[in-house]
């Protein structure tokens, strides 16, 4: 899994990643943040948040699902006030960019 940019102004990182962890593609039984999909992340201390990632395939049919829970998912952490969701696919996903639990999970060993 590629490091991820973290700018934590609010000190709510793990909240936040504990949440994206509870968001999961519809086609694929593992979630976005094990799949590799989050690339940055921003919290401020002002109640925003804005997550930067991708999609498995420029054409995801479950996109507009998968931001809609990333949106729910994360306005749950205490003092979030605006959640901000950027789609990029600079660099594409590839399945080097999930986690060795998601690749177990999968069956890629």
């Amino acid at each position: 899994m590629p490091d991820m940019i973290i700018d934590d102004k609010a000190g709510i990182k793990d909240q936040v990643i504990e949440r994206l962890k509870m968001v999961f593609d519809p086609e694929i039984p593992v979630d976005i943040y094990e799949l590799g999909l989050v690339y940055e992340l921003y919290t401020y201390p002002e109640g925003i948040i804005k997550v930067v990632m991708t999609l498995t395939a420029p054409a995801c049919p479950a996109a507009d699902q998968i931001l809609r829970d990333v949106e729910q998912s994360l306005s749950q952490v205490e003092g979030i006030k605006e959640v901000r969701v950027e789609i990029s696919f600079d660099p594409p996903w590839n399945r080097e960019m999930m986690s060795e639990d998601a690749k177990l999970e999968l069956g890629f060993f």
